[in-house]
């Protein structure tokens, strides 16, 4: 029999090479799991909801008997949710909560470093977020359009601590994500009327090089791999992705007028149009003077945007390719929700091709006591990015190579994926 190793070729070496996969240590952790998953799935791409500052999971997902907002039920018999969020409860059986999220971390800022890294902040070196590995793995080199958007929904307060951007580190400025600062305007300069755009454009790539050649810094290689992505963009065509105006007027409102449900349609254009990962964000859900109020009135503009993404890539086939993840960086403590609480909080899956309609986890039952827990299934950081990766099809026992030829795995070894999720 011919060994397997020796009989990949030159190309197959290259391949592998420039993924990442440059040291021969075996990860054997979770190897069957993790094998299966990349045998059965192909790439996939996700939306990510984040709702910056932490939102109450007694208010949301997981309400309480004694709670400030009655429950409803879904359309999965069983399970129930908050009465403020009546699409979403129509909804179910294309969402899966998991209501056991339980970290370690109920500071802002290291929380998001946490859940969008799967590892802890405890010095200077960064690890990539996970719309960078997403770009990495899941990304097509080369492409017009950017393997990894960011979209900025606004905020309805200036709290939550310092917003968390997400950072490509040893994967390569290649895999920045593009920002959109506002969805209604889309991307700026898109369009360059100029008839001698082209000999302008080759004239500073000529500087560009220069300059890259001369100081070869990680900060001038970004600085051109951010030149060489806006002009692909500016001669596609695909990039009126990035314009909703194109859309109907019966579709804009069925996604509602807020810049949430705004930016929820440029998320559905972008995949639509090959972007791997979009992550939306909604400043301002650090309730301290109690989560009721604040949520009373974004429930609204949420149910609708949220649903409607939902419902909408259902309706053009794009949900079992698209994973949808609401969340934030912790809950809120129980009660009235208006400490910070990473015990026992709550995320939300739909689409991907996962097993939908069920409540994975379990918390204690009165909701107002501070020791409020996990009873059943505990979900940490490091299992919530495994779980992830996987169901975008992302092999999660590779290493990459980090600065200094140090082996980095992609998840920690101990991250145990929620197989209820995965099938």
């Amino acid at each position: 029999m011919v060994d397997r190793e020796l009989s990949l070729s030159r190309r197959d070496w290259l391949r592998l090479s420039s993924a990442g996969l440059l040291t021969s240590a075996s990860v054997p952790w979770f190897e069957s799991l993790a094998t299966a998953a990349a045998e059965r799935r192909r790439p996939k791409n996700c939306i990510l909801l984040w709702m910056d500052g932490g939102p109450s999971q007694q208010h949301t997902f997981d309400p309480k008997p004694t709670g400030e907002f009655r429950s409803v039920s879904t359309s999965v018999p069983g399970i129930e949710i908050v009465e403020q969020l009546p699409r979403l409860s129509q909804c179910m059986e294309h969402l899966a909560i998991v209501r056991s999220m339980s970290t370690e971390i109920n500071d802002h800022y290291d929380a998001k470093y946490l859940l969008h890294t799967g590892y802890r902040r405890v010095t200077a070196f960064e690890h990539p977020a996970i719309g960078c590995i997403a770009s990495h793995q899941n990304g097509r080199p080369g492409d017009d359009m950017p393997a990894f958007v960011t979209i900025d929904a606004g905020f309805d307060k200036g709290n939550g601590g310092r917003l968390y951007r997400s950072v490509p580190a040893y994967l390569g400025p290649q895999h920045a994500p593009l920002a959109v600062h506002d969805p209604a305007d889309g991307l700026e300069n898109l369009e360059h009327p100029r008839s001698d755009l082209d000999r302008r454009l080759a004239l500073l790539d000529k500087g560009e090089a220069r300059f890259a050649r001369q100081y070869a810094v990680p900060a001038a290689e970004a600085r051109r791999s951010a030149f060489e992505r806006a002009v692909r963009l500016m001669r596609s065509s695909r990039s009126k992705a990035f314009d909703i105006e194109q859309e109907s007027p019966a579709t804009r409102d069925a996604y509602g007028a807020h810049a949430f449900g705004e930016s929820c349609l440029l998320a559905r254009r972008l995949v639509e149009s090959g972007v791997s990962f979009v992550e939306i964000f909604h400043r301002g859900w650090d309730d301290h003077e109690g989560a009721a109020k604040r949520i009373s009135v974004r429930a609204p503009w949420m149910d609708k945007g949220m649903s409607a993404l939902i419902l909408d890539l259902e309706q053009r086939g794009l949900l079992d390719d698209t994973l949808v993840v609401w969340m934030g960086e912790f809950g809120r403590s129980p009660g009235n929700g208006n400490g910070h609480f990473c015990r026992a909080w709550s995320t939300v899956w739909a689409g991907g091709g996962i097993r939908t309609g069920q409540v994975v986890g379990k918390t204690s039952v009165d909701g107002k006591n501070p020791g409020d827990r996990v009873v059943d299934r505990p979900v940490n950081a490091a299992d919530f990015v495994a779980t992830l990766c996987l169901a975008l099809g992302i092999d999660v026992h590779q290493e990459f190579v980090g600065p200094g030829l140090r082996p980095m795995p992609l998840v920690e070894k101990a991250a145990k994926p929620i197989e209820e999720l995965l099938g």
